[in-house]
C-alpha cells in the first residue's frame, strides 16, 4: 500500500514556519535583538558578506546592540552598511566595536509593524495550506490509481489536515506574540 510521506509534508510545512521566524525576527520592535542585523550585507573583501561573517552582534542591554568587528580594517565598512540597510539604525563607532542604539518605536510604526507581521504570517498560512493541497492532490490520485482504499484516504487526509492544523496554530501563536512585542512599550 502506497502512502502520503508525511514527514516530506511536515518538512515542508516546518520549513515555512522557520521561514516565519526568520522574517519576524528581522521585523524591529523597541527591543533590541541580535537577529535585527541579519539582513545586513557588509561591502568586504571586494564582496558583499552577511555582517555576521564580518563580527559578533551581542545585545548588552534592551535598546542596545554592539557589532564586534574581527577585522578593524572593515570597522567604517560595518558602520556605513549599518547606516544604509533601512532599517533606521544610527551605529557610533568606538575602536573595533560599533554601538548601535535602538530607537524607540512611536505609534504609527508600530500599527505599521503590526500589519507588515500579519502579511507575513499569512504568507505563511498560505505556504502551509499549498503544502496540504499537494498531499490532498496524491491521496486523490492515490485512490483513483486503486493503490489506497477510500477508508485509507479518509485516514491518511485526517492526518494531513491534523498537521496542517497544527501548524496554522503555531504560525497564528508565533504572529500574537510578535504583535504583543511590536505594541509593548
Amino acid at each position: 500500500m502506497a502512502e502520503v510521506d508525511m514527514a516530506d509534508l511536515r518538512r515542508r510545512m516546518d520549513g515555512a514556519f522557520e521561514v516565519l521566524k526568520n522574517e519576524f525576527a528581522g521585523l524591529r520592535t523597541g527591543r533590541a535583538s541580535a537577529g535585527m542585523l541579519d539582513p545586513v550585507q557588509v561591502d568586504v573583501y571586494g564582496s558583499k558578506m552577511p555582517l555576521n561573517q564580518v563580527g559578533t552582534v551581542n545585545v548588552p542591554e534592551p535598546r542596545m546592540l554592539t557589532v564586534q568587528v574581527w577585522d578593524a580594517s572593515s570597522v567604517k565598512a560595518v558602520e556605513k552598511a549599518i547606516r544604509e540597510s533601512g532599517l533606521g539604525l544610527n551605529p557610533q563607532t568606538e575602536g573595533a566595536v560599533i554601538r548601535v542604539p535602538v530607537p524607540e518605536l512611536n505609534e504609527e510604526r508600530r500599527q505599521e509593524l503590526t500589519k507588515v507581521a500579519g502579511k507575513y504570517a499569512e504568507a505563511a498560512r498560505i505556504s502551509v495550506r499549498n503544502i496540504r493541497r499537494d498531499g490532498m492532490d496524491g491521496l486523490k490520485k492515490m485512490e483513483k490509481d486503486s493503490d489506497i482504499s477510500e477508508d485509507d484516504h479518509k485516514r491518511m487526509s485526517d492526518d494531513v489536515q491534523k498537521l496542517t492544523d497544527e501548524l496554522i496554530g503555531k504560525i497564528d501563536t508565533q504572529l500574537s506574540e510578535k504583535e504583543k512585542d511590536i505594541m509593548t512599550i
